[in-house]
């Protein structure tokens, strides 16, 4: 099996950056009047500039695919790499420029310079950019491709832009106003996109990103939309194509951008969860990380997320935190790749680094987790001779510390020996350590576990469904209340 490693990253940023101060001259402003709520969702989110693909006229100025191929180009050019030699496209976006066909189709067709190749389209919310990546990845490791290119693009803008909103019936002529679930998005997404080049060699002149494992999981199965767009609620009954016309579907909204916030902590939570259940098995060890990139979509949630790491004791430094998105702004699921970009032509990083990658997504509840480690040509080299040399010697040295330590104690016999140590405190989901310790910071991840499972489970259960979302059902009045 060979390795993969991401060797170049490109990026793609229409336009100047734009200020909160500028963001309603290029959405326009609804009905004439400016929004009220702007303010308030630009401090928490803490995005102090974004891009938009368009101009102060509402013009669309690139078009999602051209600027895929855009960050394509770059990733290429910094590598001084001939089209010709890609023989893989994986491309991801939440919203494509055309319904059919597919989005990878559409970016090739902007790469007139390659060759007929193998493309995949990955449409989903913040997750479809790892999720082609992980496809691009996989196919490099079992040799079926030389050369791979990933790439995720998001043109959010055009959908916020004023006339969209005034064209719907229930906000005519300064009828309603916006619903705060769309009013929400209004503020928070924004335009980019970026590459990854993947071969199954490091570059022999720079620093290469080696991808030791990806994880994706959805929990769709327990989980009902939060972030979604073709219908005017959650249930999900009734599409856009369900209408008697398109324009009753976009008259009613049934198009517009929505996303639940009140269902935003479970995705945290979720995401969290899974985080837990990669150090329990070891696949994470949280003080090994030199670099966490999380994705999460306002300075909000970033709070959540650390409140939550430091109840089940590992927490990662947040001096070791790297983001970008106080000044690109959210780019969904383009938003990691242009974090990698930017980390990776810092000069911060050297040989041997760990960077921990975190996506939550919350179109349906996915999460995903990615593991990379900075290498140097060299370094590869001497790493093989040492996992040769480790291996021959794995049941000598095991028979070596079982003879140098006669006394020690078995991991199980020495957590039976310390657990006394140990105070816990678990109450209304709130896990503390009185007397920390290797065990107690054990004890403290496996509760912290437990718990979000249990609220995980708990919400697989009608009833648990009802009470988390607010609504109970009442048998004497045969309703619903809040």
């Amino acid at each position: 099996m060979n390795s993969a490693y991401i060797n170049s990253i490109g990026k793609f940023l229409p336009g100047q950056p734009i200020s909160n101060d500028q963001i309603e001259d290029y959405l326009g402003k609804i009905g004439g009047q400016a929004s009220k709520a702007r303010h308030r969702i630009l401090q928490s989110n803490g995005i102090q500039q974004r891009y938009y693909a368009l101009d102060r006229q509402q013009n669309t100025t690139y078009l999602n695919s051209q600027m895929a191929a855009a960050a394509v180009r770059n990733a290429l050019l910094k590598m001084n790499l001939e089209p010709t030699a890609v023989d893989l496209l994986a491309c991801a976006t939440s919203w494509s420029d055309l319904l059919i066909p597919g989005f990878g189709s559409m970016v090739h067709g902007e790469l007139p310079e390659f060759s007929s190749l193998e493309i995949t389209s990955n449409q989903g919310v913040c997750c479809a950019g790892i999720a082609a990546l992980k496809y691009a990845a996989s196919q490099v490791e079992l040799g079926k491709k030389q050369v791979a290119v990933a790439v995720a693009s998001e043109l959010a803008s055009r959908l916020f832009k004023h006339t969209h909103f005034e064209a719907q019936s229930r906000f005519k002529n300064g009828g309603e106003k916006l619903p705060f679930d769309t009013e929400f998005l209004r503020w928070m997404l924004s335009d980019g996109a970026g590459s990854f080049l993947i071969q199954n060699q490091p570059r022999a002149d720079n620093i290469s990103l080696k991808i030791e494992w990806i994880e994706l999981v959805s929990h769709a199965n327990a989980y009902p939309l939060c972030m979604y767009a073709g219908t005017e609620d959650e249930t999900a009954q009734k599409s856009w194509m369900d209408y008697p016309s398109y324009a009753d579907a976009a008259a009613t909204g049934a198009i517009n951008l929505r996303q639940n916030i009140r269902r935003l902590d479970d995705v945290i939570k979720l995401g969290v969860e899974g985080w837990l259940k990669l150090i329990e098995s070891r696949r994470v060890e949280p003080k090994e990380i030199d670099w966490l990139l999380c994705h999460y979509s306002s300075d909000f949630f970033r709070g959540k997320i650390v409140e939550l790491l430091q109840k089940a004791d590992c927490m990662i430094p947040q001096e070791k935190w790297f983001t970008n998105l106080y000044t690109r702004g959210n780019t969904g699921c383009a938003s990691i790749y242009l974090m990698l970009e930017e980390l990776f032509y810092s000069g911060k990083l050297r040989s041997g680094q760990k960077i921990f990658c975190f996506v939550p997504e919350s179109g349906r509840y996915t999460t995903a987790y990615m593991m990379l480690s900075v290498v140097e040509a060299s370094t590869v080299a001497f790493s093989s001779l040492t996992e040769q040399y480790n291996s021959l010697q794995d049941s000598n040295s095991t028979q070596e510390i079982n003879f140098l330590h006669p006394n020690s104690l078995s991991p199980n016999q020495q957590r039976e020996e310390n657990i006394q140590f140990a105070s816990v405190n678990f109450s209304q989901g709130s896990i503390q350590a009185e007397q920390p310790n290797s065990v107690a910071s054990d004890l403290l991840r496996q509760l912290a576990q437990a718990w979000l499972e249990f609220e995980h489970q708990l919400r697989s259960v009608p009833i648990g469904e009802q009470i988390a979302s607010g609504r109970v059902y009442s048998r004497r009045l045969q309703s619903f209340v809040t």
